[in-house]
Parts: C-alpha cells; sequence; structure tokens
C-alpha cells in the first residue's frame, strides 16, 4: 500500500451542492428556497423553543424560586462508608476514589455523620459536619480538613 495512491471508494464522495449560481447550474433563482414565505428570508430559521409565534412554553409555565449560580456542590461522605477501611488507616479524597466512594469531587469532599465509626481513623477532606467530627474524635480518630 502506497499512500499516494490512496482514494476514497467510489461513491462515498459526493460534490458539495452550489446553489445560486445562475439558471444553468438548476439551483438558480430561488436558490432551493422556494417562494417567498418566512423559511426563504435571511434569518427565517427560528429557534428550538419557538411555537409559530404562540407563547413559548417556557414562557407561558410560572417561575419560582431561585438557583444559586455561586452554589458548592459536595461529593458526599457517610460514616458508616468509612467501615471499610482498616483502623489507623488516613482516608483520604485518593483513597475515596480507589474504593469507589466518590466520584466526581466538584467543590469537594464532604462527611457527614449518617452511621457509625467504631475505629480510629485519620480522615482528610474538605469539609465535616459537626456530629461527623465528634464521632470521629470519639473513635479516636482525627478530622483533618484540607
Amino acid at each position: 500500500m502506497v499512500l499516494s495512491e490512496l482514494k476514497p471508494v467510489p461513491g462515498s464522495r459526493r460534490r458539495r451542492k452550489r446553489v445560486g449560481r445562475g439558471p444553468g447550474s438548476g439551483h438558480g433563482r430561488y436558490a432551493t428556497y422556494g417562494a417567498k414565505g418566512q423559511k426563504a428570508r435571511a434569518g427565517g430559521a427560528k429557534g428550538p423553543g419557538f411555537e409559530g409565534g404562540q407563547m413559548p412554553l417556557q414562557r407561558r409555565v410560572p417561575k419560582r424560586g431561585f438557583t444559586n449560580p455561586f452554589r458548592k456542590e459536595y461529593a458526599v461522605v457517610n460514616l458508616r462508608d468509612l467501615e471499610a477501611f482498616a483502623a489507623g488507616s488516613t482516608v483520604d479524597v485518593q483513597a475515596l476514589r480507589e474504593r469507589g466512594l466518590v466520584r466526581r469531587v466538584r467543590a469537594g469532599v464532604k462527611v457527614l455523620a449518617e452511621g457509625s465509626l467504631d475505629r480510629p481513623l485519620v480522615v482528610r477532606a474538605h469539609r465535616f459536619s459537626a456530629q461527623a467530627r465528634a464521632k470521629i474524635e470519639a473513635a479516636g480518630g482525627r478530622a483533618e480538613v484540607i
């Protein structure tokens, strides 16, 4: 096989349709747009929410509440999930990822107090709930904020 001799399969490459190039081309005059009408005009294609002039659904439905654009979303880990780690081990974001307890770390990892902990662990995370911190320290471990 010689690279300079490679050719596409016959029929796989079509020439582009050149519209609006005079009557001899077969696509002159209206250039495949037809005569008049909304779709024949420049900028005539309406957006995806357009409903023919009727009030669009996204504007008909009442709006309520507020979405904070600066909201921080934490990956949540509960104390019952930390039972998988051996006593005295250090639990950080990398260790949680390897165990499959955390998939996507957005603003960080937050440890919550759901469940109990019966072994001392050094837990390193971005946030802790007050109860989670108390339970970790009651088990003889440490809660370190990254």
